[in-house]
């Protein structure tokens, strides 16, 4: 029997209301916000998203263990060149996207998290 259920993943970041409205573009979703250091993200398929403010953030960076990531999200895409191209001009950065025979491929959000954007 389970003791819990998942609630959202909440992510730290400088600027919540910023980093909800990329990750609503990137998933369909959309920004609630009656806090601006809380912000949700809802209304698409999969595990709620909330990010939080958080004073001092300093981002992981990839790959690095004294700064490393600490969790990372992947997203499933259909057609890996445009979710790339979507996200990039969403704000995403590339940190490792050139080995194009892989099934994934990891990029930065506009706060520093690393994702993975995956054939799926």
């Amino acid at each position: 029997m389970a003791i819990a259920t998942l609630g959202p993943v909440v992510i730290d970041c400088p600027d919540p209301l910023a980093l909800a409205a990329f990750y609503a573009e990137l998933l369909g979703g959309e920004v609630k916000a009656d806090d601006p250091t809380w912000v949700d993200v809802t209304g698409f398929a999969g595990t709620p998203l909330a990010f939080q403010a958080a004073p001092g953030y300093v981002p992981p960076e990839w790959p690095r263990a004294d700064r490393s990531q600490q969790f990372h999200l992947d997203l499933m895409v259909e057609d890996m060149d445009a979710a790339e191209e979507r996200a990039l001009a969403l704000g995403a950065r590339k940190l490792e996207a050139d080995d194009r025979t892989r099934s994934w491929r990891v990029y930065a959000d506009p706060a520093g998290h690393p994702f993975c954007l995956c054939r799926g």
